[in-house]
């Protein structure tokens, strides 16, 4: 049974240690906001929602542990927080999100005293937390009109309960479709480099009893061609105004097969994650990682000495192979720099 991804107990963030799945279930306590950049930036937590909640903890154990009785300078301290923790991770805009909500909490406390400021700031973060639970659910409620008994789904990464605080995105549809009309079958792209698919999703799927294969990501084309996927469901790190999505390298290659045997491409995110301030995907920053994540596999080498190597984390998605965008407030369809803007009003209203 999948648990909580992260949460906050007797002042320190205890956040499920990804790095270490499938093979073992560890708990990595952090009890310093450094401790918090090191879990974003090793990958032991992943997935931008729970990033962004991870951040807000963070924000929370710096709160914590800022020893001063001037404000003045207890508020510098927790800006150099903020600024640190910014920095662990570029692509997912969530991180961004919840260091602003955080944020706000700072900087309208002008009534308020240092001890009832570290208040504030935790119980932003846990609410942060449950909000992304009931935000994966509403998610997931939404998606089920999308998918129907007998289909077969291939989703790419892992947008599940270890990507969110508890539930997933695409992998919320995914669990609200099986638990609703039960006969569904999911392949798993392995997700090359660091394998979210086979180590991560794999566990998630098989841990609920909800049937699903894993292929090598080049498998996925043919399975179309045969027939043998109908439909395809992926979580993103960012989405631009105008629709394009950041998500895990491999989704853009995924959506032309789709786009190309005309099976829809869905795209499940909360809203945290469009950034209103990028125009396109073209403005997206692109995390570039250690090389080291594609010359070994867990651990084993298994490149020659020396070779260059290109490892973006992250790629994009055009807009026009995105056939819906499944959100905690509906299902959005194209022209999506219209359809997008809708949701602002439904966020301030």
């Amino acid at each position: 049974m999948i648990t909580k991804s992260i949460e906050w107990k007797d002042n320190k963030v205890l956040i499920i240690d990804q790095r270490k799945l499938p093979h073992k279930y560890e708990i990595l306590s952090c009890s310093t906001p450094q401790e918090v950049i090191k879990a974003i930036k090793s990958m032991a937590v992943r997935g931008a929602p729970v990033i962004g909640v991870a951040a807000a903890y963070g924000m929370a154990l710096a709160a914590n542990n800022i020893k001063t009785k001037n404000k003045s300078d207890f508020i510098n301290k927790l800006r150099k927080v903020k600024i640190e923790l910014s920095n662990s991770r570029p692509t997912a805009v969530n991180l961004f999100w919840a260091l602003e909500e955080i944020w706000n909490i700072v900087a309208y406390s002008n009534d308020s005293s240092i001890d009832t400021l570290r208040e504030k700031i935790l119980l932003k973060a846990e609410n942060l937390a449950e909000q992304d639970i009931k935000t994966n659910h509403l998610i997931g409620k939404n998606g089920l009109k999308l998918f129907h008994d007998g289909d077969s789904i291939l989703t790419h990464c892992n947008a599940g309960s270890l990507a969110t605080v508890f539930y997933g995105t695409a992998l919320g549809v995914i669990r609200a479709v099986f638990k609703k009309r039960k006969n569904i079958e999911v392949y798993i792209n392995e997700t090359r480099p660091v394998l979210q698919g086979a180590r991560l999703t794999a566990w998630e799927l098989k841990s609920d009893g909800i049937p699903a294969t894993l292929i090598c990501d080049s498998v996925a084309g043919f399975l179309m061609y045969q027939k043998r996927i109908n439909k395809v469901i992926v979580g993103a790190d960012r989405i631009a105004a105008n629709g394009d999505i950041a998500n895990k390298i491999g989704t853009y290659s995924i959506s032309v097969l789709a786009k190309t045997h005309k099976i829809p491409f869905y795209v499940a995110v909360p809203t945290s994650t469009i950034d209103f301030n990028i125009k396109s995907g073209k403005d997206i920053p692109i995390e570039e990682r250690d090389s080291l994540e594609v010359t070994h596999i867990m651990g084993k080498k298994i490149a020659p000495d020396n070779i260059q190597v290109y490892n973006p984390a992250f790629d994009i998605t055009p807009n026009e192979n995105i056939t819906a965008i499944i959100t905690e407030y509906g299902i959005l369809e194209p022209p999506y720099d219209k359809t997008l803007t809708t949701i602002l009003t439904k966020i301030y209203n």
